[in-house]
């Protein structure tokens, strides 16, 4: 992989991470526009740890309210007294709305690796579908301060979701949030922390699995440290932009871009510059669970 391949991509993982647009589907399928290939190791190695550099920077971003909830948390389990304040509720509600996305990734890993473009073009046109409808018919009034502990379960529930391909983890988060009458930017900040510990369980776990298929490929460490540099750095700047964004916004956007490029990736597939499938899925003991983001 080039170098120039390696920052376009870094850069599409940074643009796509945190809108509700699916990076997983736009990484995927300009990677194969650029002549890589799924079934590549290195460059599924190299889609799994330029992800991390978008975790880094939520964690980058929401470092301040991080620490706070991690010492809350510590200090509930001292009192023994999980809802003793806000921070520790919103704690303790994170880890409940995670359980859900880390239970169906464990048990539908390989089956959700083997879907096809297809199923990502279907998944960005009837999703943004529905995120249309939850902002049509959301009230936009709760805050994160209102958030209980069936809100966050079924926010969770919004997250195991985006483990269908093209999906998008925010995407599906944001929606539920919105449904269940949350303020946008109320929604995406709770979907930004609720992230956090899913995804970087999961990208450690991948990283693990994936490295080592870079070890004695130069090129390929180089254009992967250069679109995980990228993919972090334009991934903070994204975060910022997208919570301003929604404080006055609607998510029509969003709605447009996703059906847009579910189409056009159908087009695709059907004069054949994309194939059907997504490739043969890797052989069990090279898969790791997989989170969409």
């Amino acid at each position: 992989m080039s170098i120039l391949t390696a920052a376009i991509l870094g850069l599409i993982q940074a643009a796509t991470e945190f809108l509700p647009v699916s990076s997983t589907a736009h990484l995927l399928v300009f990677g194969e526009l650029f002549g890589q290939k799924l079934s590549d190791d290195r460059f599924r190695a190299f889609s799994t740890i330029i992800q991390t550099g978008t975790t880094l920077a939520v964690i980058a971003y929401f470092r301040s309210d991080l620490v706070k909830l991690v010492q809350a948390a510590l200090r509930s389990i001292a009192h023994r007294s999980p809802l003793e304040s806000a921070e520790s509720r919103l704690a303790w509600f994170i880890v409940l709305g995670t359980i859900p996305a880390a239970l169906f990734g464990k048990l539908f890993e390989h089956r959700i690796e083997s879907l096809g473009n297809w199923v990502i073009a279907g998944s960005l046109v009837v999703l943004g579908l529905v995120l249309f409808g939850a902002e049509v018919a959301a009230r936009h009034t709760r805050t994160m301060a209102e958030l209980g502990a069936t809100d966050a379960i079924l926010v969770g529930v919004g997250q195991a979701m985006a483990l269908v391909p093209g999906s998008s983890r925010s995407g599906c988060t944001m929606t539920v949030g919105m449904l269940l009458g949350f303020r946008r930017e109320d929604a995406a900040r709770f979907s930004f922390l609720l992230s956090v510990p899913i995804i970087l369980g999961a990208g450690l776990y991948k990283l693990k699995k994936d490295l080592p298929y870079l070890a004695g490929e130069p090129s390929w460490r180089t254009a992967t440290l250069v679109g995980t540099t990228i993919a972090a750095v334009g991934g903070y700047f994204v975060i910022g932009w997208l919570l301003r964004y929604l404080r006055t916004q609607t998510v029509y956007l969003f709605v447009a871009w996703r059906i847009l490029a579910g189409l056009a990736i159908a087009v695709l597939i059907w004069r054949g510059v994309l194939p059907s499938g997504s490739g043969d899925p890797p052989p069990p003991q090279a898969s790791s669970s997989v989170l969409q983001p």
